[in-house]
């Protein structure tokens, strides 16, 4: 697929911007997908394109908390592993699972999400207690969201985050370095799958993750400075826009849910 010049330096501002939010608050492709499909694309081919620009905003998020000593290796590296699992088993049943349960469902748990952090006042940079192991967490947590983030993706990255907070006790600094380093690895093993079946567009691929390597970079830099300050109110706002956009399609089973049981009365 070819497109010209200015569509392609477009794309490239929009995957800035997606690698920008992406590494303090996740939701990034909520504005790189569509702009992939005004500029052209069908749906499978702008997911698998996507997953490019996706990897690169990690791999620049990840090394910059990792420069910053917010990443615990020894703990995380086994949940990373296990979270690409699940990217990988959720990247190979995409065609096989109703994706009706999942679009009425996340835009609730999103919600949810936006809601705890909203409301919490224990939210804060330092660590807090643990309510489960990392072990346990490798084994539930790290490879349904990685799964998830396989299968659909926008708001994997706020998923990963709640988990840590809630469960792991991490600080919301700590949290955020340590998701990306699980969203990355889910990302790649589902980007692996997509390569090999030929579906990636590499030239635009490798434009949008120049320009979200370069948004993230920026993005961990303000959260490192900046903390719970930064990342608690642009995770709700991430939280809020990806429910509503899911929301804002036509064809979500939960609006039509809604609509039948307002009909009822």
């Amino acid at each position: 697929m070819e497109l010209d010049l200015v569509t392609l330096g477009l794309l490239g501002l929009v995957a800035l911007t997606a690698g920008f939010v992406d590494s303090i608050a996740g939701g990034g492709g909520l504005l790189t997908v569509p702009a992939l499909l005004l500029a052209g694309f069908d749906p499978v081919s702008a997911v698998a394109t996507n997953k490019i620009q996706g990897l690169s905003g990690g791999i620049s998020a990840t090394l910059a908390f990792a420069r910053a000593g917010q990443i615990t290796w020894r703990e995380s590296l086994p949940l990373a592993g296990m979270a690409a699992i699940g990217g990988l088993v959720g990247a190979l049943t995409v065609r096989h699972l109703p994706g009706d349960v999942l679009a009425g469902a996340i835009p609730i748990l999103l919600l949810g999400i936006a809601v705890y952090f909203g409301a919490s006042p224990k939210i804060r940079n330092e660590d807090a207690r643990r309510r489960v192991s990392p072990m346990v967490f490798g084994l539930t947590v790290a490879p349904l969201v990685g799964f998830y983030d396989g299968f659909f993706g926008p708001g994997a990255g706020s998923f990963y985050m709640v988990g840590m907070v809630t469960l792991l006790g991490l600080g919301l600094v700590r949290a955020t370095g340590n998701t990306k380093l699980l969203n990355l690895s889910s990302n790649a093993a589902s980007l692996a799958l997509f390569i090999a079946s030929g579906l990636v567009v590499w030239p635009v691929g490798l434009v949008m993750a120049a320009g979200s390597f370069t948004g993230a970079q920026v993005g961990s830099r303000l959260a490192l400075r900046h903390g719970a300050r930064v990342i608690r109110p642009l995770l709700i706002l991430v939280c809020l826009a990806v429910a509503a956009r899911l929301l804002a399609d036509p064809a979500n089973p939960l609006r039509h849910a809604v609509a039948r049981l307002a009909s009822t009365h």
